[in-house]
């Protein structure tokens, strides 16, 4: 099994196109061509954890947080990122990062926080907008069928929870076939009219390729007419953060309690207690207090991010509690995720999680 074939599973969650621009998610360092040894999943890429993936074999460092967000104009070793780099270059090791586009999937670290605190109805806090398009195709009636079908199968159709979902027009079509032509209906040189299903479906723009060779594969004729239209709407399965309701409604200092069981904390902050209940909850891990108006105008009762400005507990005031984690603390699961995603589809591959792993913010 290739290095490229366990990427691909990962990217099939957390499609790279769902990262932020600024952000530099994907392939670090290595050849991902090569055969796949063994993996280890971590949060940060250190020289502890290039030094345990040498020691056990592996060949595949999968991290949450890229290794190398800039450019570099020398590599010499100044930094632990030059020096990673370097190592991981002397020993083949691939350097992989599933940054932003894991936090937008919508199976992604926010989802798997509210498994965690068992919420349901839970849906995208802040849903990405222009990441979808339109298709439009025309096809004969006989056809019909068998283009949709494969449309779906290769993930266009899709509304929210809804699948297969496609919108068709009867109508007819009308084409002169040329010199050197060879037409699926027709002859060389007459005008022809077909009766034709217009076919509309909406799809993820990174699966505007697939979609595409899927279409022209199937299709009948020699020269389909497709068109591809941007849209801005926004995406219901992917963004940042996300909200959903507590099975029951609890006291604040309770809800607080359960979070720091839950996500294993030794300690939490937060804004000052407003004195009501708990029952929607919104989330984003890492740095997300850019998303407390999203919570806010969604109603949450509270809002639980790893990151917020000093000044932000005074700027809810009364509007929601917020409560802030850790960065570290709140992103912490993603080796979970990177670990079941690999074993769920490679039982027998060896995937570890690091065990080097460190919170760079110290406690006293």
């Amino acid at each position: 099994m290739k290095i490229k074939e366990i990427l691909h599973i990962i990217e099939q969650i957390a499609p790279l196109p769902l990262q932020e621009q600024w952000d530099n998610c994907g392939v670090q360092i290595g050849d991902i061509t090569q055969e796949a040894k063994g993996a280890i999943v971590c949060i940060d890429v250190t020289e502890a954890v290039v030094d345990e993936a040498i020691a056990m074999g592996c060949n595949l460092i999968i991290s949450h947080h890229p290794l190398a967000f800039h450019s570099f104009k020398s590599l010499t070793g100044k930094n632990y990122i030059e020096r990673c780099m370097i190592k991981a270059c002397k020993h083949d090791i691939v350097v992989y990062a599933a940054h932003t586009n894991l936090d937008n999937a919508s199976e992604g670290i926010n989802n798997y926080l509210a498994d965690m605190l068992n919420l349901q109805h839970v849906r995208i806090l802040d849903p990405q907008k222009g990441k979808l398009l339109k298709l439009v195709t025309f096809v004969p009636h006989t056809h019909a069928e068998l283009v949709r079908n494969t449309l779906f199968s290769v993930g266009a159709g899709s509304i929210g929870n809804y699948d297969s979902c496609s919108y068709n027009i009867s109508g007819e079509g009308t084409f002169r076939a040329g010199d050197n032509t060879n037409p699926y209906v027709g002859e060389t040189g007459e005008l022809h009219t077909e009766p034709e299903t217009r076919i509309e479906v909406i799809l993820p723009i990174y699966k505007q390729s697939d979609v595409r060779r899927a279409l022209i594969a199937v299709h009948p004729y020699e020269e389909p007419a497709y068109d591809f239209y941007l849209l801005e709407n926004t995406w219901a399965k992917a963004g940042s953060g996300i909200v959903g309701t507590l099975p029951e409604e609890m006291e604040e200092e309770d809800f607080l309690y359960l979070l720091k069981d839950t996500f294993h904390l030794n300690t939490i902050q937060h804004s000052a207690l407003r004195g009501k209940a708990v029952r929607d909850v919104a989330i984003c891990s890492g740095a997300g207090a850019f998303l407390i108006p999203k919570a806010i105008s969604y109603s949450a009762d509270v809002f639980i991010t790893g990151e917020a400005k000093y000044n932000d507990f005074y700027d809810v005031e009364n509007k929601i509690l917020l409560t802030v984690v850790g960065h570290y603390e709140s992103e912490i699961f993603t080796k979970n995720i990177f670990f079941d995603i690999i074993s769920k589809k490679y039982p027998t591959f060896a995937v570890y999680m690091s065990g080097f792993d460190v919170n760079p913010v110290n406690y006293l």
